[in-house]
């Protein structure tokens, strides 16, 4: 489960309703924010350049077909 918070005066405040019962004992992580990048979101598979490149190649099939003929190679 993940909780939006806010860190106010000493104190984690929820910033949706949290279906915990009161006394529950949680961990808390932080995500971290590199200085700089603060607002930015963090950098997806998706925007590497290498994603797609074979998406016009026809020779090659789904990923499963690929890795199908290459598990015969191996042999």
């Amino acid at each position: 489960m993940s909780i939006r918070a806010i860190y106010k005066n000493g104190v984690f405040q929820p910033l949706e309703d949290v279906a915990v019962k009161e006394g529950t004992e949680v961990d808390v992580y932080l995500r971290t924010e590199e200085k700089g990048n603060i607002g930015k979101r963090k950098k997806s598979v998706a925007d590497y350049e290498a994603v797609g490149m074979w998406k016009d190649r026809d020779d090659i099939g789904t990923g499963v077909d690929y890795e199908n003929r290459m598990r015969k190679y191996r042999k």
